[in-house]
């Protein structure tokens, strides 16, 4: 059994906490709200993020970076996007080279649109070949032992089989794969297309139109992927196409539901008081018309969708401007 640090106390970062003290490793799970960490630890329940999931008594729970990070053979960062930066600043002095890095947050850091894996380069140079965990999984259903598939992705294959072995457990299959960027890629742009898709039933537009935008987007991301260096098989796996249908059409999708409030008239600046948790589509957006343009990609469900959140287009408008495109072959 290996000490394992998880930094990161969003729903995501506490089931994966959740599910390596349950295999029987030390876990240590730090927690950036003070009184969250206390509370958690005396009730073994994080009601901010992941009501209703008892925790194990064996998982540690800190509000120290040092705590959670000095010693183990393994850290998992779980971090908002864009936090994970600093976040990593501080974990500098405790990373190892040995130590296993496996980022499982998924999106754009905002105003460089690097990727996690990127910032973490440019942060800690000496972790060469670190993994990253993504495909179609909500934490509500991890944590409670329903079954889920992911892929731990890195340049080096050794690093990846040792994320695999890991995280694997009888109902979470964690797959390898060899191509990190794309892996990112896709978990960050499906978060927009979940946006959008959100906006599709929020109008009432129906299935066709979900599907006929799942589809399109589903060509955006691999578009994007292919011209940063990424894979085109990678969109349709686990991080790509899996993933995309699960935000796009799962109810528990908060990006999903973010379009669909917005798709039925709620502005965004509301939306955004009501709820603690972060809409990582909502950055990703930014990143993603960013990437487009640095790259001469095209991308129109990303810049509408990016313009009705930061740019007061209509959701009625941004449909009738992506039907009312030039028509094309499927294969552009």
């Amino acid at each position: 059994m290996e000490r394992i640090g998880v930094v990161g106390a969003g729903a995501w970062g506490t089931t994966l906490a959740k599910l390596l003290a349950e295999k029987g490793h030390s876990v240590t799970l730090w927690v950036w709200e003070r009184d969250l960490a206390v509370t958690m630890a005396k009730e073994r329940e994080n009601s901010l993020y992941l009501p209703g999931v008892e925790l194990p008594e064996a998982l540690e729970i800190t509000n120290s970076l040092g705590d959670v990070a000095r010693g183990c053979s393994a850290i998992l960062l779980a971090t908002p996007s864009h936090v994970i930066r600093s976040v990593s600043v501080d974990l500098l002095p405790f990373i190892r080279e040995s130590t296993l890095v496996v980022i499982a947050t998924k999106g754009l850091e905002p105003h460089s649109c690097l990727t996690m894996l990127q910032v973490l380069h440019e942060v800690i140079p000496s972790v060469r070949t670190p993994a990253a965990l993504s495909g179609p999984t909500f934490a509500k259903e991890v944590s409670r032992g329903l079954p889920a598939a992911a892929v731990a992705a890195s340049v080096d294959a050794a690093v990846a089989r040792r994320a695999q072995d890991l995280l694997s457990t009888s109902t979470f299959r964690v797959y390898t794969g060899s191509d990190p960027l794309g892996v990112e890629l896709g978990g960050a742009v499906k978060n927009v297309v979940a946006i959008a898709a959100g906006i599709v039933d929020g109008l009432g537009l129906g299935h066709n139109a979900l599907a006929a935008l799942m589809t399109r987007g589903l060509r955006e991301m691999t578009r994007l992927g292919v011209a940063m260096g990424a894979r085109a098989e990678t969109f349709s796996g686990l991080a790509g196409l899996g993933d995309l249908v699960l935000t796009c059409t799962g109810d528990l999708s908060r990006n999903r539901q973010l379009g669909l409030a917005l798709g039925r008239g709620a502005a965004l600046s509301e939306l955004l008081k009501r709820s603690p948790t972060v809409k990582e589509g909502i950055n990703a957006s930014k990143g993603a018309v960013e990437l487009a343009h640095r790259f001469s990609v095209d991308m129109p469900i990303c810049q509408e969708t990016y313009a009705v959140l930061f740019e007061h287009r209509s959701a009625q408008e941004a449909v009738a401007n992506l039907l009312g495109r030039a028509l094309k072959t499927e294969e552009t």
